[in-house]
């Protein structure tokens, strides 16, 4: 069962009654150097599917339909929910462009508390201000979708003010967790391109925070604007400088991108070294 049904299948339920689910202490509070439990656990079904993403030629995933193309969900709620209207479409079209994964050009817009969010394995969200305190109803739909294998990104187009935000409210969704940094040598950093540091329109952060969810990063916290580095206009042009690495940096804020979709469907299977050089090889 793919991780669209299984979010499916769960949709609306909670966990058993009665049962307590064990929960992986991050390992430090957001703005320590203590990092994130790393998993070494992968599957064959996970390192077949990425094999057959990263290597097959671009276009021929496309013959599985719609319900297999990624679909990004913008989040919406009370506040300025939406400060770079085109960066997840400029982010779909360079992931169909660089690896095999199919993408729909046009984002979905939900609220947080929507049943139908169960129906797509990545939710991002951002803003230029603090996250609204979420209701309850928004409470426990993110905590059955995180649960559930949901992967969340919030993307901090301000001042900082909205990552710290998320890290509180997460924390909420996600009780006895804390957001704590994700380290250099995590496969996110490394799960298509090899990432070297964390970049978008600004390097506010020289690092990202997270919540892991059994040994699964399920939220990713960018305090750098990665929508910022990501949008253009109707004419084609970017709509916002990048400071203060330039042009370099927007394709590492890309690179960035592309490696946070890519883990939010395969999850650990780079985790395997073995496969490197074999995957590089074939890069060249």
């Amino acid at each position: 069962m793919d991780r669209r049904a299984t979010l499916r299948a769960n949709e609306g339920t909670d966990p058993a009654p009665g049962r307590a689910r064990p929960r992986p202490r991050p390992g430090g509070r957001a703005g320590t150097s203590r990092p994130l439990h790393r998993s070494a656990s992968w599957s064959l079904r996970g390192i077949a599917l990425a094999l057959t993403l990263v290597l097959l030629p671009a276009g021929e995933a496309r013959a599985f339909g719609e319900t297999s193309r990624l679909t990004f969900v913008q989040g919406r709620y009370d506040g300025n929910w939406n400060p770079r209207t085109s960066a997840l479409r400029r982010l779909a079209f360079e992931i169909g462009t660089r690896t095999s994964i199919s993408t729909l050009p046009e984002e979905k817009v939900l609220d947080l508390d929507s049943p139908e969010l169960f129906r797509y394995p990545f939710l991002y969200l951002a803003g230029t201000g603090p996250l609204p305190t979420l209701s309850q109803a928004q409470t426990d739909n993110l905590r059955r979708y995180l649960t559930y294998g949901g992967f969340l990104l919030c993307d901090d187009a301000g001042d900082g003010s909205f990552a710290a935000s998320c890290e509180r409210e997460i924390a909420r969704v996600l009780p006895g967790q804390e957001a704590g940094r994700i380290p250099a040598d995590h496969v996110l950093f490394k799960s298509f391109f090899l990432v070297d540091q964390p970049a978008g329109r600004t390097l506010a952060r020289p690092y990202l925070t997270g919540f892991t969810e059994g040994s699964r990063l399920a939220v990713v916290i960018s305090a750098n604007d990665l929508g910022g580095a990501w949008a253009r206009d109707e004419l084609g042009s970017w709509e916002y400088e990048v400071a203060p690495g330039g042009e370099s940096q927007r394709e590492f804020a890309f690179r960035l991108g592309v490696n946070i979709a890519m883990y939010s469907l395969c999850t650990d299977y780079k985790d395997d070294q073995v496969h490197i050089p074999f995957i590089m090889k074939r890069r060249r």
